[in-house]
This record gives structure tokens, sequence and C-alpha cells, in this order.
């Protein structure tokens, strides 16, 4: 009943949506174990990584950057006299 209790208590966990979304978040506990000088389970967590890429396999490249959208001058920020 405990056990029951607890895990009605935690809530939905929420599934990843992508591949990119769970190497960051491997990215980000690795980060915190280094951080923390976890050597051990920042090691597991590299392995779990280099699991986790490429991200995009050879036959499908990875989606090119969009453009900056250009910069318009703003005259209303020059200097006055």
């Amino acid at each position: 009943m405990l056990s029951r209790a607890l895990a009605k208590g935690r809530g939905e966990r929420s599934k990843p949506v992508s591949r990119a979304e769970i190497l960051a978040a491997l990215l980000r506990k690795r980060a915190e174990a280094h951080r923390h000088g976890l050597s051990e389970q920042e090691e597991k967590l590299r392995e779990q990584i280099r699991w986790a890429l490429p991200i995009h396999p050879p036959a499908e490249p990875a989606p090119a950057p969009t453009p900056a959208p250009a910069r318009t001058p703003d005259w209303t920020q020059e200097p006055q006299s």
C-alpha cells in the first residue's frame, strides 16, 4: 500500500518526445555529476550519452539551421548631437 501511495504522489512521468530531448537530459545529469565530483556516475552517463549519439543517422542528414532574420538598422538609436 505504501508503494502505491508513493507512486500516486509522484504524479505521471512525462515520456521524452525525442532522442534529442533524452540526450539533453543526459548531458544535464552528467554536468551535475561532474559538479558534485561523482566520477563513477559521470562515467556511466558518458556511456549513455555515447549510445544516444548520433541523433541523425548518416542516411538522414541533420536539418540545415535556419538563417537569422536580416536586421534592419534602427535609426532611433543614433547618437544625438
